[in-house]
């Protein structure tokens, strides 16, 4: 069983080794202190992870998927409290050879159970091909995510690639026709939301502009807060209703990696 309350952090890495080098696990164990972590593009093999990027934040079990391609995608779920149950992959051969996914399984009593999800969804911006991968993706994902919404709650945790609505980045009209605000992109997002049920969190708590978590590294968009939206905390309504008020924290005061770290608490 996993108690609550819970924090809960998601952070997109670019590198666990490269986080770690800019101090991440101190931030992690001194500042944010969070019961889960989700991190996404690992960029790293088994043979990489040392004793240090295995316990990232002082958390004492984990688990991983790591990309058959060696300095690509590769996701991470630390946990404080041991879970029922691990699923490295979600049962698609393409993606899951690209390391996009890692799920903790918690039983509930009365015989529910919560399943918490680090997911790296694929980024169409490099071609064509990749884009109608992108799409392959959120066709099978989806699928996915109603039969995990069936069998019990959800949390799933990571960088979704996309920015829903006009609100969730800085320069909406010139980004129309790019790859992670394209139409057929929000208008899935609108149907996980609207028709699966699931709860975007973060914009439950907080409806103001201007709160992104990745910018570019061209120009100053960091610097001058042009960035997207694109890293999520989707839960099933039960959960999402647990999320504590004006605790979504997005934080920007270091620079672990082209995004920034996510944080919610569950009460």
């Amino acid at each position: 069983m996993l108690p609550f309350p819970l924090r809960v952090t998601s952070l997109n890495l670019n590198g666990v080794r490269s986080a770690a080098g800019k101090g991440v696990d101190e931030w992690l164990r001194e500042h944010a202190r969070p019961d889960v972590l989700c991190v996404q593009e690992l960029k790293a093999l088994d043979a990489d992870m040392t004793p240090a990027l295995r316990t990232l934040g002082g958390l004492p079990g984990a688990a991983f998927q790591y990309a058959q391609k060696a300095g690509y995608s590769g996701v991470g779920l630390y946990w404080k409290h041991e879970p029922d149950e691990v699923r490295i992959g979600f049962g698609h051969d393409e993606f899951d050879a690209e390391g996009r996914y890692v799920e903790a399984i918690y039983k509930q009593p009365g015989g529910g159970r919560l399943s918490i999800v680090s997911a790296y969804f694929p980024s169409g911006s490099s071609s064509e091909e990749r884009q109608d991968a992108k799409f392959r993706f959120l066709a099978d994902f989806y699928e996915h995510l109603c039969a995990l919404k069936s069998a019990g709650d959800v949390l799933l945790c990571g960088d979704i690639n996309i920015a829903h609505k006009e609100i969730d980045l800085k320069n909406w009209k010139g980004n129309l026709k790019n790859s992670g605000f394209l139409p057929e992109e929000r208008a899935w997002m609108t149907r996980l939301l609207e028709e699966a049920g699931y709860v975007d969190v973060f914009r439950q708590l907080d409806p103001a502009p201007d709160r992104y978590t990745w910018w570019s590294n061209r120009g100053q968009a960091r610097a001058k807060n042009v960035g997207w939206r694109i890293d999520y905390h989707l839960a099933t309504p039960a959960i999402a209703a647990q999320a504590k008020p004006r605790s979504a924290w997005i934080y920007t005061e270091q620079r672990f990696s082209d995004h920034a770290p996510l944080t919610i608490d569950y009460a």
